[in-house]
């Protein structure tokens, strides 16, 4: 589990709980989770960061010295101590819907639906915006990646150039989730069960006398798991003493140079030293256009290990998922739809629930938004489902295993011009009817402006 303390929120998260318990108001309230627009070059994204999520709510809680804390600020200076003794007994007791990790979704859909008294609904906002925007970023880069490779191993290396340890760490699982065979990263080994994947730097190499002694040296140590760094001085010779450095040699990476030619020039030479069973895996700032452009000149790389690129999603770093409040229960049976209605910033009212229709051939054709108590159309998969209720999960955790499996198959059910790097097909998502006649409602319920 990620490791998130209540305080690891914006500030008015708290002071607006602070004033709904003055005012005696905790509505039950609905808020959901959709993100406005699709980056630049994404023509889908890949839900992830679900689990942890839900994992942080189940223990969410206010410590004595967290309360004492924000006692002590002067935000909190006129805000009376009873608010502060209900902070105590604080538990999330919502219930939350939402799409699968790992599925594939769009713009405008509803991934995550939460119903809960309203200071419960407030103040895990920015919880769940930082978890989920950082882990669907780095799914969505890490699927076209993946994608790139063309069936190749893809290996995270990021840790070292991510925002902090635990960007490193949800980097390691959301790529993995994708697709990803595995990560450099060990605390994400042990905390997910993710395969560690892992060669030498060019520091071991420079600390022997000679480059031969360093190669021999690391192959006696791990004589199943050694892929040995051979571009420290000279890359084909380096291929050569490598070859002679263990009887069967695992691997060799390339992390510098032309990596197509030098690709090519190494495997001829692993092959001539009798290591045809050798892989080639490649590193150095590579991305998704890097790699494809590689494997089109014909590169003979086995595995690519994908660092910077990939932990910061370098070319869109930023996902702007948002969290909005759209109805709210005044009173007893009486439900209020709410919406935003800002200069191009628009939301819809209403618990929504988001449908996929199939052709056939069982391929995703358009997605549908409804209001949640419409009736699910004919022929069509609802994707929200009930994860939490009570503040407890409704089914057992899925394994991270699980997540990928089912990330790949529904990536498979879309075209693949959907799935292309440069794709420019636009999947059709609609809404209803009756969400637009709900927002009309909804906007001619709203205070007038004074002329």
């Amino acid at each position: 589990m990620v490791q998130v303390s209540i305080l690891q929120t914006d500030l008015y998260q708290l002071t607006m709980m602070a004033a709904y318990f003055r005012e005696g108001m905790n509505p039950t309230s609905t808020f959901e989770l959709f993100v406005r627009k699709l980056p630049p070059n994404r023509s889908y994204l890949i839900f992830a960061g679900l689990e942890e999520a839900l994992e942080v709510l189940e223990d969410l809680h206010f410590s004595t010295k967290e309360i004492d804390y924000l006692q002590s600020l002067p935000s909190f200076a006129h805000i009376d101590k009873s608010f502060f003794e209900a902070l105590r007994n604080f538990r999330f007791e919502g219930e939350i819907w939402a799409a699968k990790e790992g599925e594939v979704v769009f713009a405008g859909e509803p991934l995550l639906r939460v119903t809960a008294p309203l200071l419960e609904a407030q103040l895990i906002e920015t919880m769940l915006l930082s978890v989920i925007n950082m882990s669907t970023m780095i799914a969505s880069k890490a699927a076209r990646v993946v994608s790139a490779a063309q069936g190749r191993d893809v290996v995270e290396f990021g840790t070292r150039r991510a925002h902090g340890p635990e960007a490193g760490l949800l980097a390691a699982r959301s790529s993995y989730i994708a697709g990803c065979v595995g990560t450099s990263n060990v605390e994400a080994g042990h905390r997910y069960g993710i395969p560690v994947v892992g060669t030498c730097a060019h520091s071991f190499i420079m600390s022997f006398a000679k480059e031969e002694d360093a190669f021999r040296s690391y192959a006696a140590a791990f004589p199943e798991h050694a892929t040995l760094l051979i571009d420290t001085y000279d890359t084909l010779q380096g291929a050569h003493l490598a070859a002679k450095a263990t009887p069967k040699l695992r691997g060799v990476r390339l992390d510098s140079g032309d990596l197509a030619t030098l690709s090519k020039k190494v495997r001829v030479i692993l092959d001539q030293e009798g290591q045809p069973d050798a892989k080639i895996v490649a590193s150095n700032d590579l991305n998704e256009e890097k790699i494809a452009q590689l494997l089109k000149e014909g590169a003979p790389i086995d595995i690519f290990g994908v660092g910077t690129e990939l932990a910061t999603s370098k070319d869109a770093p930023a996902l702007g998922g948002v969290y909005k409040l759209v109805a709210q229960e005044d009173a007893p049976g009486h439900v209020r739809y709410v919406l935003k209605n800002s200069p191009g910033k628009p939301s819809y009212p209403g618990a929504k629930q988001l449908y996929r229709f199939y052709s056939d051939e069982g391929h995703a054709k358009h997605d549908l938004i409804t209001l949640a108590e419409e009736h699910p159309p004919q022929g069509s998969e609802a994707l929200l489902s009930c994860v939490m209720r009570d503040g407890k999960r409704t089914r057992p955790a899925p394994t991270l295993q699980e997540i990928q499996a089912y990330s790949k198959s529904t990536l498979a059910r879309f075209p693949q011009e959907l799935r292309e790097l440069a794709s420019e097909l636009h999947y059709p998502v609609q809404r209803s009817a009756k969400i637009d006649e709900a927002r009309q409602v909804a906007l001619d319920a709203m205070p007038k402006s004074m002329d």
